[in-house]
């Protein structure tokens, strides 16, 4: 860990971002830094509640001659994605993040850094201990769970907070408002396989689709990244059909919301087809390092020889799950005609994992329109059930619809133009933000969302900009400055 961290600007904010790194927080495992958020609000002699389901509130009176100001409400959540490249040795449960400055970035070594949604976090921190900052009164929301189900935001109960003003601070790109989100459902399928004895005369092989950037699946989706489940499950049916392979275990992708970087395999052939299997898997790899040149360079492939596996996946298994993972709809559906240059509808075949007798399918599936994302994943279970597999959707959470004419909005259009010479850009977002789940539940809120500039979120290669921090801070400072009056 980088301790130079703590010298950059503004300091409140990288302080306790630097604080947030040390505590172990991946979903569905907060129980530290949900302590760490109780203690920290209780020591600042302020309201501090854990809800029911584990969201930390902390609120914080108005500053003297703001209390005709409407409520702020800073909203964010605690947990982060656990993506880690395979060579890099981490306990996301137990070890800190080692963060370190890069240039004009702050990265982690070989895993994601927690800038998502660690430096809202921070902010909203800076803003809670900072006795000199001009404010109404402000509340931090601080929700669990967000990143695998939005748990938090789904069992916030009304009536807990006052505000009126949702302002999220889980967007990424600094100079940017967004008004709007998609809504998404998650859709898996099982298969349940027979195991069947290794047939004498066959090699064992160990097969890696790595190199790719891998990402957010809802920000980055558009950017034709390679997905390393389809392109292991391409290398797998080609082989089985020329070579005679077969499947002893596949283990892709890690987390619903990421398009997966990496898929290995553990495979045999008949040892009379080793050498060509060899040569089949360089010319693989040559082609789809050609494919992805310029959206995903860095694609390695390779087979190198392993361990006699004890079992093999069933043949008829094993080609049901190639019609599956071949057949199932991934990557961008539509662009949106209403919002140029905004992918509306997408999908993500996040995982393919064997073991215990089963191969798991887990797939995301973003949109601007509700019924289309519900419709895309009836599409995919009819995919995984034609192919043999149980299939079944859940987690649904609805899109956050813009309103151009909110009051917040055009207050902090004015406040960002008053502060930089520059009106900032107002946009809607391919991912999942709470904003949606969460105004259902307050239906009053007047909801924005912005944040820092993050690059690669959800991946190993996740950075968040120095220069960008500080503008946050210094907009959202001018903001809450300009609050509305009630």
């Amino acid at each position: 860990m980088s301790k130079d961290i703590l010298k950059l600007k503004p300091e409140a904010v990288w302080k306790s971002f630097y604080e947030l790194t040390q505590i172990p927080r991946p979903s569905k495992k907060e129980e530290k830094v949900r302590e760490f958020l109780k203690k920290f609000g209780e020591n600042l002699g302020l309201e501090t509640i854990v809800d029911e389901i584990g969201n930390v509130i902390i609120k914080k009176p108005a500053t003297e001659g703001m209390e005709d100001r409407k409520g702020i409400i800073l909203q964010g959540h605690m947990d982060m994605v656990p993506q880690k490249n395979s060579d890099t040795d981490h306990d996301f449960e137990k070890d800190p993040i080692d963060a370190y400055v890069d240039g004009d970035w702050v990265t982690a070594k070989g895993t994601t850094l927690g800038a998502d949604n660690g430096m809202g976090i921070a902010a909203a921190m800076a803003v809670l201990e900072d006795k000199e900052l001009v404010h109404g009164p402000v509340e931090a929301l601080i929700t669990m769970d967000e990143e695998t189900g939005m748990t938090g935001a789904e069992n916030l109960k009304a009536g807990v907070l006052d505000g009126d003003i949702l302002i999220n601070l889980d967007s990424e790109d600094e100079g940017e408002l967004y008004i709007g989100c998609a809504g998404g459902i998650d859709t898996f399928g099982v298969f349940k396989y027979t195991s069947e004895d290794v047939p004498e005369g066959m090699t064992t092989f160990k097969v890696s689709v790595k190199g790719f950037k891998g990402g957010h699946s809802g920000l980055d989706i558009n950017y034709g990244r390679g997905n390393a489940n389809k392109i292991m499950n391409i290398l797998l049916l080609k082989a089985s059909e020329k070579y005679g392979l077969r499947l002893a275990q596949i283990d892709g992708g890690s987390l619903r919301n990421a398009i997966p970087r990496e898929s290995f395999s553990i495979v045999v052939v008949p040892e009379a087809n080793k050498a060509d299997f060899e040569q089949f898997v360089t010319e693989f790899e040559a082609i789809v390092q050609d494919e992805f040149k310029e959206a995903d360079p860095g694609a390695v492939i390779t087979c190198e020889k392993a361990k006699k596996p004890k079992k093999l996946i069933d043949e008829k298994t094993q080609a049901n799950l190639y019609n599956a993972v071949a057949n199932c709809p991934n990557g961008v559906i539509k662009m949106s005609e209403s919002v140029k240059g905004i992918t509306e509808t997408s999908t993500n075949l996040a995982i393919v994992k064997s073991g215990r007798g089963k191969i798991e399918l887990a797939s995301l599936q973003r949109s601007l329109i509700d019924d289309d994302k519900d419709n895309l994943g009836a599409e995919i279970r009819k995919v995984f059930e034609a192919a043999g597999a149980k299939a079944k959707s859940s987690g649904s959470y609805p899109g956050w619809k813009p309103n151009p004419d909110s009051s917040i909005l055009k207050e902090m259009k004015e406040v960002y133009n008053n502060k930089f010479g520059k009106v900032p850009e107002v946009k809607v977002i391919h991912a999942g933000l709470e904003c949606g789940i969460l105004g259902a539940t307050y239906p009053n809120w007047d909801m924005i969302s912005f944040g820092p500039t993050i690059r690669n979120p959800h991946s190993p290669d996740e950075m968040v900009n120095i220069e960008s921090v500080q503008l946050f801070w210094d907009f959202l400072v001018e903001t809450l400055k300009n609050a509305p009056k009630k």
